[in-house]
């Protein structure tokens, strides 16, 4: 499908935006996010797991509503900008450009991490860089293709975590008992771990941030957007359970690489392997999609002068936002070259919870429906303050640092 000069081509359909989704959230969030969340609330982090499911689904019936109404890139920085007001868009495109850009690099190192286990800097690093240029290479190439090679490594990620909950409950040592403390944990905890376990649920959002690139986005959107939550949180269920019977909270909170140490105690270790180039292919996904959702952010931005608008270029063949992709991929490929943000990162969770919380309040002005727009604003300022404090601080620099950016260019420009 062509599209107009300076636009994206409308070529997704909702298969292809329902693994949009899938890649964007089956990341390595699945194969290490479980660890901290049972640091946080033990066994609780069931109830976290739903908390997070909650408030995922209410920022995602928000998104889906409002993409279905503003069908172009940017996500909730153009859901903000036309419902709340321009400053408000602009805070909720820096969150999610910064945060995301800080999960791409956590992506990449997260890729070379499993590819390369044992290598430290600079080879991680390099091992990081190649992982960037690979995927931003494919992007360039067009949305379609991207799309396609999603569509394999979220197949694959899916087939291992099926065989590693298979392994675990076959043919490890399952036990109810495990789940003991379950009664007893606390509510601060839960939320702990609801905000860190919501990292990996946020994928989401790349599908509204293609809006500009879905086919009928007004049916395709609202469709695609809680069928891809749905298929998450029913594998996420299922892989956090499993973990929970055969390791128990404490040595689940102490793994740095849960799934394949947990399969490596079973009656299979021979899999343990398996899983970690799962972990691989599904960080490697994660990355493709998230390059994909910042790059159209970074677009939407360009055009309305937020950021320079050179970056607003789409490619006369490929239809894609060629300068935008390549900005990222540059600055990623930087980050992961001279640090390692794994541990770094935790400000990501806060500026995706703002982010959505702008979307919350978004779709509340829409008239209709207000108590899920409103469950959604709720639960992403508690989950966003009950994260470490050092993740509540960083993200509130970010934001501040985006609000100050915005005040400078509205001073800046010649009246």
């Amino acid at each position: 499908m062509t599209a107009e000069p300076g636009r994206l081509a409308r070529r997704l359909s909702t298969g292809d935006a329902v693994v949009v989704g899938l890649s964007s959230m089956i990341g390595a969030g699945v194969f290490a996010a479980f660890a901290p969340a049972a640091g946080a609330a033990g066994s609780g982090l069931l109830l976290g797991l739903a908390v997070a499911a909650v408030v995922a689904y209410c920022n995602a019936s928000s998104s889906a509503r409002l993409a279905a109404r503003y069908p172009a890139s940017g996500g909730t920085y153009v859901y903000g900008r036309e419902r709340l007001g321009p400053f408000w868009g602009h805070l909720a495109g820096w969150g999610f450009v910064v945060g995301k850009t800080a999960s791409c690099a956590a992506m990449a190192l997260t890729v070379a991490f499993y590819v390369a286990p044992g290598v430290e800097q600079p080879w991680r690093g390099v091992v990081a860089v190649a992982a960037v240029a690979a995927v931003t290479a494919l992007n360039y190439r067009g949305v379609q293709r991207s799309t396609a090679a999603a569509t394999v490594l979220v197949t694959l990620s899916l087939l291992v975590l099926a065989a590693a909950v298979a392994a675990m409950l076959l043919t490890g040592d399952p036990s109810g008992e495990r789940l003991a403390p379950f009664p007893g944990t606390d509510a601060p905890g839960v939320l702990e771990s609801a905000g860190l376990l919501f990292f990996a649920f946020a994928g989401y959002a790349r599908i509204a941030t293609l809006g500009e690139e879905v086919r009928d986005p007004q049916r395709t959107i609202p469709r695609a957007v809680p069928l891809a939550l749905g298929i998450v949180l029913v594998v996420y269920a299922a892989v956090a359970t499993a973990l929970l019977l055969v390791l128990g909270p404490s040595a689940l909170a102490a793994a740095t690489d849960p799934v394949a140490h947990a399969v490596a105690g079973t009656s299979w270790p021979w899999l343990a392997p398996v899983v970690r180039a799962g972990a691989a292919l599904a960080a490697l996904g994660a990355l493709l999609a998230l390059v994909l959702g910042v790059s159209r952010t970074v677009l939407a931005m360009a055009r309305d002068g937020h950021l320079p608008r050179t970056l607003a270029a789409v490619h006369p063949r490929f239809s894609v936002p060629h300068h935008a992709e390549l900005a990222v991929g540059v600055v990623v490929a930087v980050l992961v070259s001279v640090a390692d943000l794994r541990d770094a990162i935790g400000f990501s969770s806060f500026a995706v919870l703002a982010y959505y919380a702008i979307a919350n309040a978004s779709a509340w002005t829409l008239g209709r429906g207000r108590i899920v727009p409103a469950v959604g604003l709720l639960g992403c300022v508690v989950l966003a303050l009950s994260l470490p404090l050092s993740s509540v601080l960083a993200g509130a620099v970010v934001l501040a640092t985006g609000a100050v950016a915005y005040l400078l260019r509205g001073a800046l420009r010649p009246s």
